[in-house]
């Protein structure tokens, strides 16, 4: 069985064709990118209008297939921008009435898990999300997903990015590297440390850190206190999550996970519970479709049809679409 699938909830429009053995036989992917400030909604969409059917040409080049030889269409259908998620439906639809095949709609979220399991041969795995616009602590049991603890406000990669753009680090779109080699030439300021039970909110240390950067405080400062803070809450409420589930394995998704300082703590804090800390390899740790494909290989059972798909933007984990 071979599934195309296409993603295209944010910055990234991709679209991939997998086979029931999780074997990748293409992942084509274009992401728009802005000079400064966060993603644009109706620019991107835009950009993936013009770019799409030349994306699925290529992408079927390269897997040297055609859609009559693809058994079933996966399709990101939240959660996620609207403007970019209509623009990858519309795609699903118009190949699945053309070539009569059914869609699957597909968690955006639920393929991160889906695809860092896969990829890292996790068994049991506690997850932490951390990407642009999501943080959260996940958990699956049999077929149902639970969110232990998350973000309170913003997602800890829009956080980051927001801080970068406030004390001036340059242009985007890679905010994180930069805070990263900053950081390695900083001393600690004290922030304010914002765990509120199993939960995180991240906007208040940014206001903070942002005025301090106006009153003088070093780049270099603020990029490693704001590291130390942040993480430091994140590693809090995962091992705490870990004692509750009694998990052995932590599973870190998404782009942030690319940042070494967060994987380090991440990893103390495992071996002193004597658990696996495992993060997903760095080319699927982003917004990808391999991941939309390999999930909707997992829910053929879910194939609508082309007039039963619609998108929601505010689909969480744990719910039904």
């Amino acid at each position: 069985m071979k599934v195309l699938a296409i993603e295209s909830s944010a910055h990234t429009f991709g679209i991939a064709i997998v086979n029931e053995k999780g074997r990748f036989l293409a992942d084509e992917r274009i992401i728009y990118h802005t000079k400064s400030g966060g993603i644009v909604p109706q620019e991107a969409a835009k950009v993936f209008e013009t770019e799409k059917h030349s994306l699925l040409k290529k992408t079927l080049e390269k897997a040297k297939m055609s859609l009559e030889e693809i058994d079933i269409i996966g399709v990101t259908a939240g959660p996620g921008l609207p403007p970019c998620l209509l623009q990858g439906v519309s795609l699903a639809k118009e190949i699945a009435k053309k070539y009569n095949k059914k869609i699957i709609p597909v968690n955006h979220i639920r393929a991160h898990l889906s695809i860092g399991t896969l990829l890292t041969k996790a068994k049991d795995p506690l997850f932490l999300f951390v990407s642009g616009a999501n943080t959260q602590l996940i958990t699956k049991e049999k077929d149902t997903y639970y969110i232990l603890g998350e973000t309170l406000d913003t997602g800890l990669g829009n956080a980051l990015d927001k801080f970068a753009r406030n004390i001036d680090l340059g242009e985007g779109p890679l905010y994180g590297p930069k805070i990263e080699e900053y950081a390695k030439k900083g001393r600690y300021i004290p922030l304010t440390y914002s765990v509120k039970g199993m939960d995180v909110a991240f906007s208040g240390i940014v206001t903070q850190a942002t005025n301090l950067y106006k009153k003088g405080a070093k780049k270099e400062d603020l990029c490693y206190s704001m590291q130390e803070t942040i993480f430091a809450m994140l590693t809090e409420i995962t091992e705490r999550a870990m004692a509750f589930t009694g998990k052995k394995e932590l599973l870190l998704i998404g782009g942030v996970a690319a940042n070494k300082r967060l994987t380090a703590m991440l990893d103390i804090m495992c071996k002193e519970r004597k658990a696996a800390c495992r993060a997903v390899p760095m080319y699927y740790a982003g917004d990808q479709a391999a991941m939309i494909a390999w999930q909707a290989m997992q829910e053929k059972e879910n194939a609508k049809n082309p007039e039963e798909i619609d998108i929601n933007p505010r689909w969480r984990v744990n719910q039904k679409l």
